[in-house]
């Protein structure tokens, strides 16, 4: 019974949401005839108020039903489950009756199902006093993710505008050896890399010359590893976007500023760089954000010396089974995430640059 009030509350919310975005379509269509010249032709149906909900349902019906389902709903369990004491969630895991979200009273004392304790140890603030465990996992993984970024900034830069500069039958094979990587799976490329970074290998022992590790010893895991496996993988990323950027580029802004005196720096500073910047924010968001919550390339090529939010959360849903803790983690984390992106974005509002938003 329990799960048909469940099903029918989530159509519910669907149909109420079609209807909302129709309603709002209808009053953008109406403000549009408000301003429209007379004398105007208009192509096209008048439609009523049930034509507009019926066609919302049908195009945008699949569309809101697949996000409300799959992302807006375990988004709602996800923050309410990280309010709930573990004792609370296991119960009702056996029972499968809500009593086991009411306040019981043991040995005189009244306990709650709800609590804040999951967020708190988050914040390093626990039972037994002040830990900065996961704020130094929160850093860390903010850390591996922003210098990826700049990584990739580095490296995709001058591949993105040596690729725009080829002649127009290379670069189809120049963009396919870029998303080669794609073609396999993630997990097969960081064994991968775990071969090439193997005692015996050509890189290690080149490495071992340098004075980077030591001989006979693998070069994972280490840091260094896991960074050089987060570009890789996120590399393609940034290239693409960016690429598509510079094929937009209008060169005669460049010729224009060097006319003008400006010296090389000066001209890609000021006449290309912002021409690009579009296909650049949106590579730092492809990449930067993947990179904060990444799980399998710390796990294999880092160990326990390279435990990120990823791994936290793992280990929370796997061996701890405390899955309110690991709500609490990937919800704050989601919303560091989130106000970082709000930040980038007020900066590139007030510098202008709406492009970026």
């Amino acid at each position: 019974m329990e799960g048909l009030i469940v099903i029918a509350g989530l159509i519910t919310v669907v149909v109420l949401a079609t209807v909302i975005l129709s309603r709002h379509a209808q009053r953008g269509a109406r403000a549009v005839e408000r301003v429209r010249p007379r004398g105007e032709i208009e192509f096209g149906e008048r439609l009523t108020a049930r034509d507009h909900v019926i066609r919302s349902a049908i195009t945008s019906g699949p569309g809101i039903a697949w996000v409300t389902f799959f992302l807006l709903i375990p988004l709602l369990v996800m923050g309410v489950m990280g309010f709930v004491t573990n004792n609370a969630l296991k119960e009702y895991q056996a029972t499968g009756s809500l009593e086991a979200f009411k306040a019981k009273e043991v040995k005189g004392v009244t306990t709650s199902a709800f609590t804040l304790d999951n967020y708190k140890r988050f914040f390093g603030y626990g039972r037994l006093g002040f830990n900065p465990l996961y704020p130094k996992i929160l850093w860390r993984s903010f850390k591996l993710a922003l210098g990826t970024t700049i990584c990739c900034i580095i490296c995709a830069f001058p591949l993105a505008f040596f690729i725009a500069a080829m002649p127009a039958k290379y670069k189809g094979l120049a963009l396919t050896l870029a998303v080669i990587p794609f073609w396999t799976n993630l997990l097969i490329r960081t064994y991968a890399w775990q071969l090439l970074l193997a005692p015996d290998s050509l890189i290690t022992k080149a490495m071992n010359l340098i004075g980077v590790g030591d001989p006979g010893s693998p070069l994972y895991p280490s840091a260094g590893a896991v960074f050089v496996g987060m570009v890789s993988a996120y590399l393609p990323f940034l290239i693409l976007p960016l690429y598509t950027a510079v094929e937009k580029i209008d060169w005669s802004i460049a010729e224009a500023a060097s006319d003008l005196g400006a010296d090389g720096k000066r001209v890609f500073w000021y006449a290309v760089l912002p021409q690009v910047m579009p296909g650049l924010a949106a590579g730092i968001t492809l990449v930067f954000i993947p990179a904060m919550g990444q799980y399998v390339v710390p796990d294999l090529l880092g160990g326990a010396k390279m435990d990120m939010l990823g791994n936290a959360i793992q280990r929370q849903f796997g061996a701890s089974l405390n899955w309110p803790m690991g709500s609490a983690i990937a919800f704050l984390s989601m919303g560091a995430v989130m106000i970082a992106l709000w930040i980038y974005a007020r900066t590139a509002a007030k510098r202008g640059a709406e492009a970026l938003l």
